[in-house]
C-alpha cells in the first residue's frame, strides 16, 4: 500500500503543470495589464458614487505612479517564486514586465473617450485622444478573435467542436451590437449586419477546412492579431483627424464661440464620429459619416446637427453648482449640459453630459447627475438620475 501510495502521488506531481520561467513572464505580464482596474475595489469600503469620475482610472492608471507599481508587484512575485522556490526573472527584468503590462492597460483606457488621469497626483485632468469607443468592438473582436483561434486549433481532436462552439457564441454578436448602437442613436444597416455574420462564420470555420488552421502556429495567431489591432487603431488616428477638422470647421463657418470641441467616434463603425461643440450657452452635436465625403462650406453648415441649450439661470442652479459633489461632476464632463424642471413644488436639477447618450427611452443619459431642492429652496437629495 506505501509503495502503491508513493506511485500515485509521483504520478499526480509528473500530472501538475510545471511552473516554469515562461509561465512567470506570462502570469506576471496578465496581472499587470489587470492591475490598473484594482482601484475599483475602493468601491467595497465606500460609499461615495462619485469614485467612478473622481478616483477610477486615476492613480493605478498614472504614467507617473507607474515605475512604483511596476516594482512593487516585482517584488512580490520574487518574494512569492523565491518561498515556492520557483524560477523567475530577475526584480529588475520582473520590474520591467509589469510595467509593460501595466502601459498596455493605460495606453488601451487613453485612446477612449473617457479620459485617463495619467499624470495623477501631480496633475488632477483627464486626457482622452477620443480614438476608440469605450467599448469597441471592432477592436476587442481584432484581439480576441485570434487568441480563441490558436485555442480551436491547438488540438486535432478538438478541431470541429470547439471551432462550432466558438461560431454559435459569436454568431449572435453582430445583432446585438446592431441593437446597441440603434439605442444610442446611431444605427446599423442590415446588410452589414448579414455581412458580419458571414465574417463570423468565416473566420471560426474555415481554417477547419483540410486542417489548414492546426498547421499554423499559437505564436503567428497571435501575432497576427497584435499586428491588426496597432493596425486598426493607426486607422482610427487618422480616421479622427479628420472628423476633428470637420467639426472645426463647422464651428469656424457657424461662429461659435468655442469652449471646448471634440471629434468622438460611435460604435461600431470605423467612419462615424459625434462632433461635440460646447459654446457659452449650451453644446452642439454633429453626427459625422467620413464615408460620405464633404462638400462645400455652404453644405457642410446646412448639415443636420442637435443643439442641447443650458437652461436659463435661477437661483436653483446657482445653488447646485455650488455643491462640492455638482462640482466634481462639472470637472469630469467634458461637454456639460444644465437643464431644469419642476415636478409638482420640487426644482430639478440636472446635469449631463453629452458624450454619454441616453440609452434607452425610459431613462436619463448615463452620467446625468440630479440634483432635488423643496420648494422652500432645501436640498432634499441629490446623486445620479436613473429613471
Amino acid at each position: 500500500p506505501a509503495a502503491s501510495l508513493g506511485e500515485q502521488s509521483a504520478s499526480e506531481g509528473r500530472q501538475r503543470p510545471k511552473v516554469t520561467r515562461g509561465r512567470i513572464v506570462t502570469w506576471s505580464l496578465m496581472l499587470g495589464a489587470i492591475f490598473p482596474d484594482s482601484d475599483v475595489l475602493r468601491d467595497l469600503f465606500s460609499h461615495d458614487r462619485l469614485l467612478v469620475v473622481t478616483w477610477h482610472r486615476s492613480i493605478t492608471h498614472s504614467l507617473v505612479m507607474l515605475p512604483l507599481w511596476a516594482m512593487l508587484l516585482a517584488g512580490l512575485t520574487r518574494a512569492l517564486t523565491s518561498w515556492r522556490k520557483w524560477e523567475a526573472p530577475s526584480f529588475a527584468a520582473s520590474s520591467g514586465i509589469y510595467a509593460v503590462g501595466i502601459l498596455s492597460h493605460i495606453l488601451l483606457d487613453l485612446v477612449t473617450s473617457f479620459g485617463t488621469m495619467i499624470w495623477s497626483p501631480l496633475k488632477w485632468s483627464r486626457p482622452a485622444w477620443d480614438l476608440l469607443f469605450i467599448v469597441d468592438f471592432n477592436f476587442t473582436g481584432i484581439v480576441l478573435v485570434p487568441q480563441l483561434l490558436a485555442w480551436v486549433y491547438s488540438h486535432p481532436g478538438k478541431t470541429w467542436p470547439r471551432a462550432l462552439g466558438t461560431w454559435l457564441v459569436f454568431m449572435p454578436v453582430p445583432v446585438l451590437v446592431a441593437r446597441l448602437a440603434e439605442a444610442v442613436d446611431a444605427p446599423i444597416s442590415g446588410q452589414t449586419v448579414l455581412g458580419a455574420m458571414m465574417a463570423v462564420t468565416a473566420v471560426f470555420l474555415l481554417p477547419a477546412v483540410r486542417g489548414w488552421g492546426l498547421r499554423v502556429r499559437h505564436s503567428r495567431w497571435n501575432g497576427a492579431g497584435f499586428a491588426a489591432g496597432l493596425a486598426y487603431v493607426a486607422l482610427t488616428f487618422f480616421a479622427h483627424r479628420v472628423a476633428l477638422a470637420r467639426i472645426h470647421k463647422f464651428a469656424e463657418l457657424d461662429h461659435l464661440q468655442v469652449e471646448s470641441i471634440g471629434a468622438l467616434p460611435l460604435p461600431p463603425s470605423l467612419w462615424h464620429w459625434d462632433g461635440l461643440v460646447r459654446s457659452e450657452r449650451g453644446v452642439y452635436e454633429l453626427r459625422m459619416d467620413l464615408g460620405v465625403p464633404s462638400a462645400s462650406d455652404t453644405d457642410l453648415l446646412a448639415s443636420e446637427h442637435r443643439y442641447y441649450p443650458d437652461a436659463p439661470p435661477n437661483s436653483y442652479i446657482e445653488e447646485a453648482k455650488r455643491l462640492p459633489e455638482v462640482q466634481k461632476v462639472l470637472w469630469f464632463a467634458r461637454f456639460p449640459v444644465t437643464r431644469f424642471h419642476k415636478e409638482g413644488s420640487e426644482a430639478i436639477v440636472d446635469i449631463l453630459d453629452v458624450r454619454f447618450s441616453r440609452t434607452t427611452a425610459d431613462r436619463p443619459p448615463a452620467f446625468t447627475y440630479r440634483v432635488r431642492f423643496g420648494a422652500d429652496g432645501s436640498l432634499l437629495s441629490q446623486g445620479w438620475a436613473t429613471r
